[in-house]
């Protein structure tokens, strides 16, 4: 394996994945809670490793199909953004008790895994970065085109256990319940906001 276009590809993944949005403020919320978090990284990790994968493998098809898809995705994105983004205002102006860390009203494991794969899913910027800028960019490693793969396969991985794992480095400050109302304000506005974003066409 070519490990200078591996780490190439490790990095450009990393350079895409690391930007807040929606599905990375919701694996810090679930890590910051002890929720479902290694299935809510694992989900996450390997639902990038199958768009790169489809760009790996047909970018080419992927871009000619994304345009007739992207304006549905991007409503059905935009109008579930904002009912998640409701949802965490009410619980940031909700009463203390509903933003205790591994509270005893969790979410079951289904409900969890059902938003994570929404928020990753039914995001066109999602496919835009996995399947037509990695898929695209890999083409430029003629022979190499698996050590690119591989590394923005590892970068998913690698970004999502660290955050989702390393997020229970912030539970003290997240003893406060003053602290979890800021988080989900946050988290509201951030998923309303790229919601605006992708209303306005990206």
């Amino acid at each position: 394996m070519d490990f200078s276009t591996y780490m190439t590809g490790l990095m450009m993944g990393l350079t895409l994945i690391v930007a807040i949005g929606a599905q990375n403020a919701f694996v810090l919320r679930q890590g910051l809670r002890g929720e479902h978090v290694f299935a809510v990284v694992l989900a996450c990790a390997l639902s990038d490793a199958v768009l790169i994968t489809i760009g790996f493998t047909a970018f080419r098809q992927m871009a000619t199909i994304l345009p007739a898809l992207e304006p549905a995705m991007r409503y059905a994105g935009a109008a579930f953004l904002f009912w998640y983004g409701a949802k965490s205002l009410q619980s940031a102006l909700g009463p203390a008790n509903a933003l205790v860390a591994a509270s005893s009203n969790a979410s079951p494991l289904s409900t969890t895994l059902a938003t994570c794969l929404a928020l990753t899913w039914l995001n066109p910027h999602v496919y835009l970065d996995t399947v037509v800028l990695l898929g695209t960019i890999s083409t430029q490693f003629p022979g190499a085109e698996k050590a690119f793969w591989a590394g923005a396969v590892t970068s998913s991985f690698l970004f999502f256990f660290l955050l989702g794992y390393g997020a229970c480095w912030l539970r003290p400050i997240f003893a406060n319940p003053q602290a979890w109302r800021i988080l989900e304000g946050v988290i509201a506005l951030t998923m309303w906001l790229i919601a605006i974003k992708l209303l306005a066409g990206g």
